[in-house]
């Protein structure tokens, strides 16, 4: 009697390890750390922040924290530098100041989230004193508004709503700098009645003169 050879015993194959290290940065454990970040930047400030509170927020031990990053310095580097990757949805309305008003719906909620409000500023605060987290946060605050305000842009100079041509620079600087104004620079507590459907009317018209 013949045996096939797909039912006779095989060698096991040879199990591969994992490199080291690798089996113990699990995701969950990141994630909490990550929010635990963000909670003690609110609560204490960059200043007064340490890894230890972070460690004691998040449920870890500081080990675990200091596999991922070396410093909370590299820490809050990096959780800022994945803000600016994220970005915000491109708005899709039909229209520029439709879509200039979603816009600032959606980022005037973002900035005025009681944790955004808290550590923004503080951020700002120590940008004055360290040349990386002032790159950092230029980034957040800058590239990734304006990824999606230079959607708005191209599609409204596509639907002819806004000369071909314009200064992309100050069309941007048009759109970004009024709510950051009221939200980060003076942090108005709360928005006037409409004033988010005027602010895209008028930039809307700012837009079509330049």
């Amino acid at each position: 009697m013949t045996t096939d050879a797909a039912d006779e015993p095989q060698p096991h194959p040879r199990r591969r390890r994992a490199p080291a290290g690798a089996a113990v940065l699990r995701e969950d454990v990141t994630e909490a750390i990550r929010a635990a970040v963000f909670e003690e930047l609110a609560a204490v400030g960059y200043a007064r922040m340490s890894i230890e509170g972070i460690a004691r927020r998040a449920g870890v031990g500081k080990t675990a924290v200091y596999r991922r990053w070396r410093s909370k310095l590299h820490l809050v580097l990096d959780l800022v530098s994945a803000l600016a990757v994220q970005g915000l949805p491109a708005p899709d309305t039909g229209s520029l100041e439709g879509d200039l008003r979603l816009l600032y719906e959606v980022t005037s909620r973002a900035l005025r989230h009681p944790l955004a409000s808290q550590i923004i500023p503080d951020l700002q605060a120590e940008a004055a004193r360290n040349a990386e987290i002032a790159e950092a946060l230029r980034k957040t605050l800058r590239e990734g508004q304006d990824s999606v305000a230079s959607s708005i842009l191209a599609a409204a100079t596509e639907r002819g709503e806004l000369a071909a041509g314009l200064d992309t620079d100050l069309a941007l600087d048009l759109i970004s700098g009024p709510l950051y104004w009221r939200a980060v620079v003076i942090r108005s507590p709360k928005l006037p009645k409409g004033h988010l459907a005027a602010l895209a009317r008028a930039t809307a018209a700012g837009l079509r003169a330049l």
